[in-house]
């Protein structure tokens, strides 16, 4: 009866412990012997036969006239040290000739007549300017936007502080 018992036990427990030797060695599971049968694909994540679609990546949503000058007021305000009745005329100038620019592109045309609608609505947005803004002001913003806007005002108190210096 004991020998029958231990026998029983023994069969039950080796039955139970092969769920345990297949996760853990990747024995059974259909393909052939060894670790994880063929190609050596048993451990680690199981590869799949079929292609992946890839997403096509979505295009960057493009930004109004509004938000791109929004932006970059603060340190064109910063640069040219503007106070803010200066700032709202320069924001509202920048805004009504920049949406004009992008309606123009939008259009299409050929490069000659793109240049001529660019150099005419230009010339408006630096009228416009000339008679909002202070001299200098205008002076310095013109000089910004010819350094594409990097820092114009640094360089003149390097300027300043080498002659001041002797």
């Amino acid at each position: 009866m004991r020998t029958k018992r231990r026998l029983f036990i023994s069969i039950v427990l080796v039955v139970l412990s092969f769920p345990f030797l297949n996760a853990q060695y990747g024995y059974g599971n259909g393909y052939g012997y060894g670790y994880g049968g063929y190609n050596g694909y048993g451990y680690g994540r199981q590869r799949n036969t079929i292609p992946q679609v890839q997403e096509t990546p979505k295009e960057p949503e493009k930004l109004t006239a509004a938000q791109i000058v929004d932006a970059e007021m603060p340190a064109i305000t910063e640069k040219l040290g503007l106070n803010a009745f200066e700032e709202a005329i320069l924001s509202t100038t920048l805004k009504k000739y920049l949406q004009e620019r992008i309606e123009l592109q939008i259009l299409e045309l050929p490069a000659d007549k793109m240049r001529e609608g660019y150099e005419k609505i230009t010339k408006k947005q630096d009228e416009e300017l000339k008679a909002g803004l202070p001299a200098d002001k205008y002076e310095a913003f013109v000089e910004l936007q010819k350094n594409n806007f990097k820092k114009v005002k640094d360089k003149k108190k390097k300027r300043k502080k080498k002659k001041s210096k002797p």
